[in-house]
């Protein structure tokens, strides 16, 4: 438990039960003398935003993030699931907490999950990753400039900008921010 002057942007806390996570927090002080926390807050499942007003030192429940080691599995509807490889059980995170990360997932890829009372709320994934070059979209311009950067897929489905010289069968290190590192 944590006073409510204590309060600051990034903390999560518990409200009425659910987990949310605080956006931004003022001290407002009243012309009668009253003084209180307006917090801006996002429930973190329903990923709704609200304001909350504490008087000044009430106590409010604090969550800590907790960090585990998740593999990625598979697919199952529009969630995906992961190995928890700490506790060696499944976990399902929804598709809207993987967003655009899953471009570079593939079977078997370990990545740090943050949880917060027990469902994960944040994915990370490695920096660089090797992946291979299953399609080279060649456009008009690159068949008239041989040497021209081109757009490679890779086996996950991500598209990523490449030199001429890497070919379909390739394996190639990138950065999961979407650039080629090197060819392996």
């Amino acid at each position: 438990m944590i006073g409510s002057s204590q309060i600051i942007p990034g903390m999560v806390l518990l409200i009425d039960g659910e987990a949310a996570r605080v956006e931004s927090s003022v001290k407002v002080a009243t012309p009668k003398g009253g003084e209180f926390m307006r917090v801006k807050l996002k429930k973190l499942i329903k990923e709704k935003s609200f304001e909350k007003n504490f008087p000044l030192e009430q106590e409010v429940e604090e969550l800590k993030p907790v960090e585990r080691n998740l593999e990625y599995l598979y697919v199952e509807g529009n969630d995906y699931v992961f190995l928890d490889t700490d506790e060696l059980v499944t976990v399902s995170i929804s598709s809207k907490v993987v967003g655009d990360k899953i471009a570079y997932l593939k079977e078997g890829v370990g990545i740090k999950g943050t949880l917060y009372g027990g469902i994960v709320f944040a994915v990370e994934l490695p920096q660089f990753m090797e992946l291979m070059v299953i399609k080279i979209e060649v456009s008009k311009s690159d068949a008239v400039m041989s040497n021209s950067i081109r757009m490679a897929v890779l086996e996950t489905g991500a598209k990523i900008e490449v030199p001429p010289f890497v070919e379909i069968g390739d394996i190639i290190k990138v950065n999961t921010r979407g650039e080629y590192v090197q060819r392996i």
